[in-house]
């Protein structure tokens, strides 16, 4: 299948600011331990997407509501995706809202303990003009942590028949009403099993599959991801690596698999190019800012 050159693709959905510090364990109640990096980064599935996108080779936009134009917290965030090349011009700011904050410790195993301060008045802030803001993308990558603000993005972007992925992060009714506008739905396992009340990640995609009219996948760390083909369980292996930091993990996975998808690669190629370059960030510290470029991940696949 041909390649399309340089696809534009449109994250829409939560930022926050992320505080990432990498100690050797984590500490005890009382106890202090000493950090031996630290970053700071924009934070949240579709921001951390956006700055995969710009990172992989794609031409990258942002749309989110964030805090008053004069926020710190709002200006740090939007200032770190400026700096990966990513169009804001998509952020809608709001005088009640504040973003998410998170405090994030990464031990030495690549385990993770992270503190979140939550955003406050994001929930029912909605885009302004949500087919302008789609009307230039190739393909579209919503996260479900703000429904009311990418619902309307994602039915713009179907209007105009362009592909929308949705990441599926947070809990949700099985029939929330945002699931039917993807093209494809990809889960993370924690979000499916939540959602659909089993263990069982084959039950749980059965389960959700009676909801979604696209393609349905999820992903589970270590163990690949898994997809149903005409109701039949698929699975692709995950890549052994040596973890170092999982954080943005799934981020790096979503924003890799709808670029591949943009560019007219067929389904398990473009799993396969977004296992590799999740697998890669896994093996550096940093978060989304650790994304691998492009020529990494075609190395790493050859």
């Amino acid at each position: 299948m041909s390649v399309r050159p340089t696809p534009k693709i449109l994250c829409a959905g939560i930022v926050g600011h992320d505080i990432v510090m990498r100690v050797e364990r984590f500490p005890a109640p009382g106890e202090k331990a000493s950090a031996s990096e630290l970053v700071f980064n924009s934070g949240g599935c579709a921001a951390n997407a956006a700055v995969a996108v710009a990172r992989l080779g794609g031409r990258a936009a942002f749309a989110g509501p964030l805090g008053p134009a004069a926020d710190a917290a709002s200006n740090r965030a939007l200032a770190r995706l400026a700096a990966e090349g990513v169009d804001c011009s998509g952020i809608l700011h709001s005088d009640a809202a504040t973003i998410p904050i998170s405090l994030i410790l990464i031990d030495a195993d690549g385990e993770k303990i992270i503190a979140t301060r939550r955003g406050f008045e994001l929930d029912a802030l909605t885009p302004q003009d949500a087919r302008s803001v789609t009307a230039d993308a190739d393909a579209v990558l919503v996260d479900n942590q703000l429904a009311s603000f990418v619902t309307p993005i994602a039915q713009a972007a179907r209007e105009r028949k362009i592909p929308v992925i949705i990441d599926f992060d947070r809990i949700a009714s099985v029939d929330d009403a945002l699931f039917k506008l993807g093209t494809h739905v990809i889960a993370s396992s924690e979000a499916l099993r939540g959602s659909a009340g089993t263990d069982d990640l084959g039950q749980a995609l059965q389960i959700m599959a009676k909801r979604c009219t696209g393609l349905l996948a999820v992903t589970d760390g270590p163990k690949g991801v898994y997809w149903l083909d005409d109701g039949k369980l698929q699975h692709l292996p995950a890549f052994a690596i040596t973890t170092v930091d999982t954080l943005a993990a799934g981020d790096v996975f979503h924003a890799g698999f709808t670029l591949a998808h943009a560019e007219g690669r067929d389904l398990t190629d473009a799993l396969r190019f977004a296992s590799a370059a999740a697998a890669i960030k896994c093996t550096r510290f940093g978060g989304a800012v650790a994304t691998p470029n492009r020529a990494e991940v075609d190395a790493f696949l050859k």
